[in-house]
């Protein structure tokens, strides 16, 4: 330890706060916080009892900053934003970044639907959730539809139809397109879905009771019937629900471990309806005991940025040494109390066992992906007559349509699966249209490039979707970059494309891998998994082109001169049929400019 290290650390306060522990260059290593700031920071140094990986913090630690605080749940929301902030790499840090979905019924005035929604909430009706995944969504509105048979489709489809479309042949709805259900039927069935949202499902089944013991006493049999259709539905729901009696607002989470993997799985229960579970694998890198990791980990998912449906209790699998200061917090956030419990008993004791259950399972099978990847690895070293499984494989594949919008994909795999966060794609432009050799050479040339500038790593084996034709241009790229180490793979499609038929090229000669074979399995998943990447941005590339217009390029003409031109005009066939004395009649528009704009837009 450094004298100044030592200085530091006599002078910390007796009070609580967040410490940041600083590297050599000047980047933030770890973050915490304390109930007694000189107690916790100064149990770093101490000479015996610390593990492996915070003796390699401890390492690094050239400086540490405080910050003292007044409670201990203002220094768990200070270290919260500091983590969010800064992503040191020894914190626990919940990769989260997806906005969780919801349904959201529209305000329509005679017929509104039910839709999928993720995002800003700024249309106007109302929204029910957030779930825990689009799964969660998609499951809900499909019971949603065979119940209550609410329109899905949008606006515009709604106002052209002529005759009833396929969801109506299917019993999934009424069919308010065309006429088929009266507006105050079709409202009925919408205050039910809304009662239904709202957990109130024994509400909804006692209505549809109700109404067939009217019908039925009305001799109106086909009626009845549909409501004891409807009825028989709703009941299995709430099987599948796992409800009994108890309801409440209610997040659960359970931990797994085995070795130096950890399992975190979360239920979410509202109105006493489970909507889903969702589970996550943090990395755990100064080995924090089971307990404590679970406690960080809480902190990252409530405090870390990502807005969050707070329920009425936090329900764990474990005793939270911080549990107090959370459940603090957490009011402070609600405006109201919100428990956090490990010991429950009735209901919710047995969807902690559902949850446990399923961290157990999540984790066994993560496990077993891993041994199953780290075997195709060896099982494709020994196919290629490698010296060592290759620990890291890239790959590279071209998409695009009648040559329009080219993108080229680079997918990244080790011995653990696919490293998303090193994907990349490269926007292809300066070739001829369709030219999938130029296209493959410029996504080589740039990704090899940078790596050979320092940024990155290189990898042991580069796979490229195509034959030897595409090799040998990969073979020049490397050659004039200079690259030696990496190994050349390319895998051309078989007869009608179909998985199994491929042809695999090493060295420029053609090598035979059994198509069930680990190591021809591997390279399958990795070429369709930069296939699926590639086409992906393909998409949006060409979407974001064909939504584009001419006067997005036009010199001078920003966003809201374009909204002039087109809300003077009403069109862009309009804007360049008009005059220059016209085009400079717009408001913003002077003479000069609306002279460039004619050119440009009549240049030949």
């Amino acid at each position: 330890m450094t004298a100044r290290l030592e200085s530091l650390l006599e002078q910390l306060p007796r009070k609580p706060g967040v410490y940041r522990m600083i590297g050599a260059d000047g980047g933030v290593l770890y973050v915490g916080k304390a109930r007694n700031l000189r107690n916790r920071v100064t149990s770093y140094f101490r000479a015996s009892g610390l593990t492996t990986k915070t003796m390699a913090l401890v390492a690094r630690i050239e400086d540490i900053q405080i910050t003292i605080t007044g409670s201990e749940t203002e220094a768990l929301l200070l270290e919260q934003n500091l983590i969010k902030e800064e992503r040191p790499p020894y914190n626990v840090v919940l990769r989260d970044d997806k906005s969780y979905p919801y349904i959201y019924l529209t305000d329509h005035p005679d017929f509104p639907r039910l839709t999928f929604h993720r995002g800003a909430k700024r249309k106007t009706g109302r929204y029910f959730g957030p779930f825990p995944s689009a799964g969660a969504v998609r499951e809900s509105l499909n019971i949603l539809q065979k119940l209550f048979r609410l329109r899905h489709c949008d606006d515009a489809f709604f106002r052209n139809r002529s005759r009833p479309c396929l969801q109506y042949q299917i019993r999934r709805c009424s069919g308010p397109c065309v006429g088929l259900v009266d507006e105050r039927q079709y409202h009925e069935d919408v205050e039910l879905a809304v009662l239904f949202l709202e957990g109130r499902s024994q509400a909804v089944l006692d209505i549809y009771k109700e109404r067939m013991q009217s019908a039925a006493e009305a001799l109106e049999f086909e009626r009845a019937a549909r409501y004891r259709d409807q009825i028989d539905r709703l009941r299995r729901v709430q099987e599948q629900q796992y409800v009994h009696a108890e309801e409440g607002d209610v997040d659960l989470f359970a931990l797994a471990a085995q070795g130096s993997v950890t399992c975190i799985q979360a239920m979410f229960v509202r109105a006493g309806r489970v909507l889903g579970q969702r589970t996550w694998f943090p990395k755990n890198e100064l080995e924090l005991p089971e307990d404590e990791l679970l406690d960080a980990f809480l902190a990252q998912y409530y405090f870390g940025g990502q807005a969050r449906e707070l329920p009425r209790a936090v329900i764990v699998s474990l005793a939270l040494p911080d549990a107090n200061v959370l459940a603090d917090a957490l009011g402070q956030l609600a405006g109201r109390r919100v428990a956090v419990a490990h010991q429950v008993r009735g209901q919710r004791a047995r969807w902690l066992d559902l949850a446990r259950d399923n961290a157990a399972h999540s984790l066994a099978a993560f496990l077993a992906d891993q041994r199953s990847v780290f075997a195709r690895f060896v099982a494709l070293q020994e196919a290629l007559a490698l010296d060592d499984p290759p620990r890291r494989i890239e790959c590279f594949d071209i998409s695009h349509t009648m040559g329009e919008a080219t993108v080229a994909s680079c997918v990244v795999f080790d011995a653990s699966g696919p490293r998303k966060s090193d994907y990349r794609r490269f926007n292809i432009s300066g070739v001829i249209a369709g030219d999938d050799y130029a296209a493959m050479e410029q996504a080589l040339r740039r990704r090899y490039a940078r790596i050979k500038s320092g940024e990155g790593e290189l990898p042991d084996l580069i796979v490229v979707d195509g034959g030897p034709g595409q090799l040998q241009r990969a073979e020049r790229i490397l050659e004039e970059l200079q690259l030696d180490e990496p190994v050349l793979l390319g895998i051309a499609k078989g007869p009608s494309r179909k998985a199994g038929l491929e042809k695999f090229y090493l060295d420029g000669r053609e090598i035979v891998l059994p198509p069930q074979g680990d190591a021809a399995l591997l390279l399958q998943q990795i070429r369709d998994e930069a296939h699926r990447f590639a086409i992906t941005g393909h998409r949006q590339r060409r979407h974001k082109a064909r939504q584009g217009s001419e006067l997005d390029d036009l010199p001078g003409i920003g966003p809201k001169r374009r909204r002039e031109l087109i809300t003077h005009f009403g069109s862009l066939r309009a804007v360049k049929g008009a005059s220059v004395e016209e085009i400079a009649k717009v408001p913003g528009i002077s003479r000069k400019l609306a002279q460039d704009i004619y050119g440009i837009l009549h240049a030949e």
